[in-house]
């Protein structure tokens, strides 16, 4: 018979024990700095109808184009969540018994039929933190300062580069753009770091954007460097939107400043965020080294979500959010050397010379003092045994044999030193 030719589907991967024990530490780390900051777990579905999914209120038109589709035996339409975002928001408009100001976190897999790239994966892990019911910049402050926190913990340091999509709104209403082309728009400006003027301004023409509008976009854009609020003042009385998010960004530079946190955040005025989800501030994390050049982490406000998928677009639910990406962080250790190769998996690795039955026993009984424990039950020899445990890094192994049982006692040996300790155990 023709031998399979297994393969995993472009885009996933499989993790073997070495690595999925750093993917967790990782993932402990980021739960714990949740925890820390008041955060409550929730779990949501990975499979959705793709009405929810595809609705106005969540990813855009450019992010639903990767989504997966499917139907059941029913013929119901559904998709694989993208993000964790949106299923969020379902949450929070079906259950109205939730108590505001609601911190919630959650861990899960994603998908996306998207570009392949290092960290980027079709399969991956989010790292989700989102506050339901602050309006204040408190909320986006508290929300950075936390990202700051985490990667501290992971010894990544970063700088947070954060905007507000008011004020590109507000500008683009000012340069003539219309309505309708306005998300567009703000698209191709997200790629201002990916593509060259030259092409970004080619892509907005093949919008049909009118030569007025875009002499004016293009005057912004090569004034990049010297665009500071400063810019943006000299047309604040000019436009209620672009005066609303100078007002958010001043706002949120005062509590940055206060925290002690305006050297690791910038004001990038040219940071757009393609999703057409956010309505205010708007962050992008990046690795301080440059080591990986892309985004390990990114969020902002959503006011209109969660009211929008409760049909009503008049109301509105304060909600900003963050997230990390798990296997961009795990990437961005591994590249710079922090992954801990050959880390132990077990404390303690028992070799039983016919002595399963005691073997067990005795590893049930060190479990109970929170010891990582393993016994060799393939019937290995002694010889073979010691090479597993020296390749796996194993710090401590216990051979039991009939003399140990007999005498209610046992010999463990420190794997690094030689040295072996006797201690009494009952069988």
């Amino acid at each position: 018979m023709k031998k399979m030719d297994y393969q995993n589907v472009r885009g996933t991967q499989d993790y073997l024990p070495e690595q999925e024990v750093a993917r967790r530490a990782i993932r402990r780390t980021l739960e714990d700095t949740f925890m820390a900051y008041g955060c409550k777990p929730i779990e949501t579905p990975i499979l959705n109808y793709t009405k929810l999914m595809a609705s106005k209120y969540a990813g855009g038109a450019e992010i639903v184009q990767e989504m997966y589709t499917l139907t059941d035996r029913g013929e119901r339409d559904l998709a694989l969540r993208y993000d964790l975002t949106i299923p969020f928001a379902k949450v929070v408009a079906t259950n109205p018994s939730i108590t505001m100001p609601f911190k919630r976190y959650e861990i899960g897999k994603v998908f996306r039929d998207g570009p392949i790239k290092a960290g980027r994966f079709r399969e991956f892990t989010q790292c989700d933190v989102d506050i339901v019911g602050v309006t204040s910049q408190a909320a986006e402050a508290e929300l950075m300062m936390m990202a700051i926190d985490a990667f501290d913990k992971l010894n990544l340091q970063i700088n947070i580069q954060y905007n507000n999509r008011k004020i590109l709104v507000g500008l683009l209403q000012l340069f003539e753009v219309e309505q309708q082309q306005m998300n567009q728009v703000i698209l191709i400006l997200d790629k201002i770091e990916k593509i060259d003027q030259k092409t970004m301004l080619s892509e907005l023409r093949e919008l049909g954007i009118s030569e007025n509008s875009m002499t004016k976009i293009k005057q912004f854009l090569e004034g990049q460097p010297q665009i500071n609020m400063a810019y943006f003042n000299e047309f604040a009385n000019q436009n209620i939107i672009l005066q609303q998010g100078i007002q958010e960004l001043v706002e949120l530079t005062a509590y940055l400043n206060a925290l002690g946190l305006n050297e690791k955040c910038t004001f990038n005025p040219f940071l757009a965020r393609g999703l057409e989800i956010y309505t205010g501030t708007i962050y992008e994390i990046f690795l301080a080294d440059g080591t990986i050049r892309s985004s390990i982490g990114s969020g902002g406000r959503y006011d209109q979500a969660i009211g929008g998928l409760l049909g009503s677009e008049e109301q509105s639910y304060a909600t900003v959010g963050i997230s990390f990406g798990l296997d961009v962080i795990y990437t961005a250790l591994e590249v710079i050397g922090r992954i801990e190769k050959n880390f132990p998996i077990v404390d303690i690795y028992i070799i039983p010379l016919g002595t399963e039955k005691s073997a067990l026993k005795l590893a049930a009984a060190l479990r109970q003092h929170e010891y990582k424990v393993e016994v060799e039950l393939s019937g290995k020899k002694v010889k073979k045994a010691m090479e597993k445990a020296n390749r796996e890094n194993t710090p401590k192994v216990i051979v039991l044999g009939e003399d140990e049982v007999t005498q209610n006692m046992y010999k463990i040996k420190n794997m690094q030193s030689g040295k072996e300790e006797v201690i009494a155990f009952k069988f």
